[in-house]
Formats: C-alpha cells, sequence, structure tokens
C-alpha cells in the first residue's frame, strides 16, 4: 500500500519535473562532500552565517530573481533576452540618483525600479499589442539598454563611495544579513512567495498557463492574451530591476559594461531544467529556482577546482543536456524498455537481436522482416 501511494505520489507531473534537478544538485553536493575540502563547512561569525553554501545562495540570488519574472515570460511562449541589460539600468539610475545627493533611499529605489518596469512593459508593448516575436523584440531592448544605462552614467562607472548620504543604507540591501542569512536571500524569498500567491491562489496562473498552452484557444474563452503577455514581461522587468539593485549593491559599483552579462541565458537555462517547456504552458517557480541553484552551485565548484569560468560552460552544457533528457518521459521510457528487455533475455538465457526501439530487420530480397523471411526459407525447403 506504501508502496502504491509513493509509486502515485512521484508520478504526479510537477513531483518529475521537480525530482532530476534535486537529484542531479544532491549528486553535485556528494560529489564535493567527498573531493571539495570544507565545502559545506558553515560557521557564525559577528551574528551572521559564512561558508561557501551561502555564498552559493547569495550570489545565486540574481539568477534566482531573474527566473522567476522569466518563468511566466517563458510560461506565455514568449522568452525574456533584455533582463541582463534592464539589470544595468537600474543599477545605473539608482548610482547615478545617489551620485547627485539629496535624494532619499526610498525614491531611489523607487524610481530604479519604476524604470526597469517601464522597460518590461516597453517589452510587453511590443510584443503583446504589436506582435513582434519575443526573440527580436527583447533582443532590442538587450542591445539598446546597455547604451541607455552608459548614457545615464556619463559612459563611465560609478562607485558608490562612504561620502553619500545613502551609503550604508544602499550597500546593505546586496551585502547585509537578516535573522543571520544573506538579506538578498530573503528578498528572493519574499518575491518567490508573492509571486506563488499570485499565480496559484488566483487566475493569473491559469490565464498564464493558457496563454502559453494555446493564445487563440484561450482568446476565444475569454481570456484577455494581451493584457496578460504585457503582465508578464512587466513583471520580468521588475524582477530584473531588484536583481540589478542587488548586484549594484553587491560590488558597490554601477557598470553598465559588465553588469548582468549572461545572466539572461543563465535564467532561461535555470526554467528549463525547472520543468518549465520553452513552448510555454504549464510552469514550476520552485524548479527554477532549483535550476538556479544548481546552475551557480557547479560554477562555484568549477571555480573551487581551479577551472576558469570559460571552461566552466562545458560541464553546465552536459549537466543541462543531462537533466533535460532525464526530464524526458519519452527518454526515461526508451532507457526502461532497453533495460526490461536486456532483464528478459538475462533470465531467458538468450541474448536480444535488436534494440528495442529500433524495427526489425528487412530482407533485401522480399522486403519482409528478417523472421517472417527465416520461415519462409524453412517452409520451401520442407
Amino acid at each position: 500500500m506504501v508502496k502504491k501511494t509513493v509509486r502515485d505520489w512521484l508520478r504526479r507531473e510537477w513531483v518529475s519535473k521537480l525530482l532530476w534537478p534535486v537529484v542531479a544538485l544532491a549528486l553535485l553536493g556528494l560529489f564535493n562532500l567527498f573531493f571539495t575540502k570544507d565545502f559545506f563547512y558553515v560557521k557564525v561569525l559577528e551574528g551572521h552565517l559564512f561558508g561557501t553554501p551561502i555564498d552559493i545562495l547569495k550570489n545565486g540570488s540574481y539568477v534566482m530573481l531573474l527566473s522567476l519574472g522569466m518563468t511566466l515570460v517563458i510560461a506565455t511562449g514568449g522568452v525574456d533576452l533584455s533582463v541582463g541589460a534592464v539589470m544595468a539600468i537600474s543599477g545605473a539610475v539608482a548610482a547615478g540618483l545617489i551620485e547627485a545627493g539629496g535624494v532619499p533611499l526610498p525614491l531611489v529605489l523607487a524610481a530604479a525600479l519604476g524604470v526597469c518596469l517601464l522597460a518590461g512593459a516597453w517589452n510587453g508593448l511590443l510584443v503583446s499589442v504589436f506582435r513582434v516575436q519575443p526573440l527580436v523584440a527583447t533582443l532590442v531592448l538587450m542591445v539598446a539598454g546597455r547604451g541607455v544605462a552608459l548614457l545615464i552614467t556619463d559612459g563611465r562607472k560609478i562607485t558608490i563611495q562612504e561620502a553619500y548620504s545613502a551609503y550604508d543604507a544602499f550597500i546593505f540591501i546586496g551585502n547585509g544579513f537578516l535573522f543571520y542569512v544573506p538579506l538578498a536571500l530573503t528578498i528572493v524569498a519574499v518575491m518567490l512567495l508573492l509571486t506563488v500567491l499570485l499565480t496559484r491562489k488566483t487566475a493569473l496562473g491559469m490565464f498564464i498557463e493558457s496563454v502559453g498552452d494555446n493564445d487563440t484557444a484561450s482568446r476565444y474563452a475569454g481570456v484577455n492574451a494581451r493584457t496578460v503577455k504585457f503582465a508578464a514581461y512587466a513583471f520580468s522587468g521588475l524582477c530584473a530591476g531588484i536583481a540589478g539593485l542587488i548586484y549594484t549593491s553587491n560590488i558597490r559599483t554601477a557598470d553598465p559594461t559588465n553588469t548582468g552579462v549572461y545572466l539572461e541565458l543563465d535564467a532561461i537555462t535555470a526554467v528549463v531544467i525547472g520543468g518549465t517547456a520553452l513552448t510555454g504552458g504549464r510552469f514550476y517557480l520552485l524548479g527554477s529556482i532549483v535550476g538556479a541553484l544548481l546552475i551557480q552551485s557547479l560554477t562555484t565548484t568549477m571555480l573551487i577546482h581551479g577551472l576558469s569560468s570559460v571552461e566552466a560552460l562545458v560541464p553546465k552544457a552536459v549537466m543541462v543536456v543531462a537533466v533535460c533528457l532525464l526530464q524526458s518521459q519519452r527518454f526515461r521510457g526508451m532507457i526502461g524498455r532497453l533495460f526490461r528487455r536486456r532483464r528478459t533475455a538475462r533470465s531467458s538465457g538468450s541474448t536480444p537481436s535488436t534494440f528495442p526501439c529500433l524495427p526489425a530487420p528487412r530482407c533485401w530480397c522480399c522486403c519482409t522482416s528478417a523472421d517472417a523471411s527465416s520461415s519462409q526459407i524453412r517452409t520451401s525447403r520442407r
């Protein structure tokens, strides 16, 4: 009875999507347990937690935030390539206002997030109203966004100095701790909770999935597909703005050229690893968070073992392919049939002659299967 209950629970769609990223994360942790010295060592220093796992959570907060917005965008059948550039815009606006002086920190944060919300709304307008392909629409802001950030900073890096009035409060966002854990991780948890409440406790999540699954059918059913897509892209811009504030606060510098570079690819990868299909439809927010943790854990492991950031891309790609294959029901079915056939052949004392997923070999003379032709030959001999 218990075995049947566990089997039925594992067959649930969200469990099967989340299972393999968790297994991959566990295997990576097992590798670090034996081959990476003091990887799991965590200590309390000055009332804060320090250690490699805490660094992974803190450094992975950017991709976690980006993956939340990216999940909703991909669920509508689109993609947002501009989140890295929006991060740069967010940091540039915040650092510029702090450098100007006399601007309260709440107003600084509101201005930076407001600009990022408008950037996301611009993407939503192009995709939902003007029917521009999401790849093209967001690619425009991906390229132009860094130029906008450079214009805001006058083409230079803005270092947030201690002499600025909002220095301490702003630096606390990316470097402070709350209840022993980094404040950035608390922000991620709050955003995840809000996103889950909005998408799972209201009809918004169902609308997003219906639009991503079949845009035309959802419109005939009364769903305003344009509004849903517009809201998803605006929310993605907001999440990118928050990630940009944390990143700029962490490094104490607004760097339009390097802020958020290639993080849009990590965000998309985290969403795919988490079980959300690029074709749209069903989405899994918790899976995206686990995917972001897996990516950051693998990156940290590679760096600890002496691989450069460029070399670390190769095992990251292998990991992505492996997890996606394990998530594929068809691939798991092929492997299962192969093992069952070999087990049956071993128990009967024979060897399987053909691969279970391939058709039986054909006879060139009569275009029938080899088994059928051999039986005909035996009959003719008789």
